[in-house]
């Protein structure tokens, strides 16, 4: 299971995405340009000493990320705001790529067009939409859920309470 971020632009979520991939051995994509220096003080912040411990590869476009995914073989999961099918009604593989778009525009039409499959976390009526942080610990659970955890053994995990 990986996670990939499209051109994110607020470091405080990125950090937070970041130490979430940490602490469940999660692989951690990002497709730039993000709207932020990885050197960000907010982004350090939210990611704090788990950033050390994150698998992160870095795609300088849209285009490069594409290149890297045509000879990994992962399909292309896409989390737009707007979608037909429910993240809990989809079956996920270990080698899915769950891609989260950018906080203030989302995903751009070519990202949607190329996604293998596209899934919605349904809310309220007339609510707007998520912090993409929660979004990505949402699905990431549903799918590590579903093909055992990160580790392949979620009982092997530790377990820590929330600081």
């Amino acid at each position: 299971m990986r996670i990939a971020l499209f051109q994110p632009d607020i470091p405080q979520n990125t950090g937070t995405i970041l130490r979430l991939c940490a602490c469940l051995g999660v692989e951690a994509h990002i497709i730039e340009p993000a709207g932020f220096p990885v050197s960000d003080r907010h982004f350090r912040r939210a990611g704090m000493d788990y950033l050390d411990h994150v698998t992160i590869s870095r795609h300088d476009s849209w285009t490069r990320f594409e290149e890297w995914r045509a000879g990994d073989g992962g399909r292309l999961i896409v989390f737009p705001t707007k979608a037909a099918r429910s993240y809990l009604d989809h079956s996920y593989q270990d080698d899915d790529i769950l891609l989260f778009g950018r906080e203030s525009a989302g995903v751009t039409a070519e990202v949607v067009e190329a996604a293998d499959q596209r899934l919605v976390i349904p809310i309220v009526p007339g609510m707007r939409s998520l912090n993409v942080a929660m979004t990505v610990a949402m699905a990431l659970g549903e799918a590590l859920r579903q093909t055992g955890g990160a580790t392949g053994n979620a009982s092997g995990l530790r377990h820590n309470a929330v600081k």
